[in-house]
């Protein structure tokens, strides 16, 4: 297989082998060397407002698989736990709701919501019982304005580190007003490589040709990336009579019609706000071939959700997974190798995928 390198320069790069899309070996290490070692998006605290609350989950579904534990405990403070028994290996929590403590119910070891050991029956005459490794181990929670949560399981660098170009570009939108709209959310099933979804996204390349409706509402020409650390900006201008944000004068983007922030978070998150609120896009890898796109919508104007480069999404959505399913097929022709970057229009697929060589290879 070809070297996972990615030349720096994007006029003299070409892009990541076809191989990497097809290897099961190259899908397997990213699990550990990619999503392992990045913050992943876990929802908002709406759910944990008062003490004693307890919310199980699993961390990336269908890729990691990892059990963990969202607490508050009764000193108002939020921890992120294992949610595996450091007994047998039991779940602990298994359902969602208020808790005075946490008990396994295979044997009845006890934790308090914090994750220290608390008591165990029949174990009298264990040695070096207990120890700082009966506690159930805490994972590393990153808490955004308050209000979103993301974990690590690896962090390689601190969440805010990863979110300062977002925070510093829109620190002017109320980002704890916005409420999640469960009717508006949706799943798709798309049948490619994850990094394939991520790819398509990461370029307004295929806007004029493949997205009729988006390309409407927006000024092609205008149309922008830029390129931070570890996440990447698309810049949407509202074309002539399409709906922008109403901008403070302390915006850095003020006195320009901007109709959409179109960001990408390493590896696998989105974060489009539009005027009508934030379009959070979480790709879950499923396998080689199969990866599942959640759109999960935060509403701060309903009254907007209808216009402009923020409407239709279902139906942008839909246009991209056709054109990405084909692209997988593609992809696996004995006879592609890998492309070259238009230095204009695929800036962020070029950092993403230096990104992921950086990460694979070390």
């Amino acid at each position: 297989m070809e070297k996972l390198e990615v030349h720096p320069e994007i006029a003299k790069a070409a892009t990541l082998p076809a191989e990497f899309y097809k290897d099961p070996a190259l899908y397997e290490a990213a699990k550990e060397r990619v999503f392992a070692q990045s913050w992943q998006w876990l929802g908002d605290t709406d759910d944990l407002k008062a003490p004693g609350s307890i919310k199980p989950l699993v961390l990336l579904e269908g890729c990691l698989d990892e059990p963990l534990l969202l607490t508050r405990d009764f000193d108002d403070r939020l921890h992120l736990l294992s949610n595996v028994c450091t007994h047998r290996g039991m779940l602990v929590a298994e359902t969602a709701g208020q808790a005075r403590y946490l008990r396994c119910r295979y044997h009845g070891r006890r934790f308090g919501l914090d994750g220290c050991f608390q008591a165990m029956p029949e174990f009298e005459g264990v040695e070096g019982f207990p120890s700082p490794e009966d506690d159930l181990p805490r994972v590393a929670l990153g808490v955004w304005r308050g209000k979103f949560l993301f974990a690590s399981l690896k962090p390689k660098v601190p969440l805010e580190e990863v979110l300062r170009p977002i925070e510093e570009r829109l620190g002017w939108l109320p980002l704890q007003e916005f409420y999640f709209e469960p009717t508006r959310a949706r799943d798709y099933l798309v049948r490619a490589h994850w990094a394939l979804y991520c790819d398509n996204y990461l370029e307004g390349f295929h806007i004029p040709y493949i997205h009729a409706s988006l390309n409407s509402a927006i000024d092609y020409s205008s149309y922008t990336t830029e390129t931070y650390r570890w996440c990447s900006l698309q810049l949407g201008v509202a074309a002539p009579g399409e709906p922008a944000f109403d901008l403070p004068k302390d915006a850095p983007d003020y006195g320009r019609r901007i109709a959409a922030y179109y960001y990408w978070v390493f590896p696998n998150l989105m974060l489009n706000f539009y005027p009508w609120g934030l379009s959070v896009n979480l790709v879950r890898p499923l396998g080689p071939e199969l990866t599942k796109v959640s759109f999960l919508p935060y509403v701060w104007d309903p009254s907007k959700l209808e216009e402009g480069a923020g409407a239709a999404l279902d139906r942008v959505e839909r246009e991209d997974e056709v054109v990405v399913e084909a692209v997988q097929k593609g992809i696996k022709s004995r006879l592609y190798r890998r492309g070259r970057f238009s230095v204009k229009r695929e800036a962020g697929v070029h950092h993403f995928h230096r990104l992921l060589a950086e990460a694979l290879v070390g």
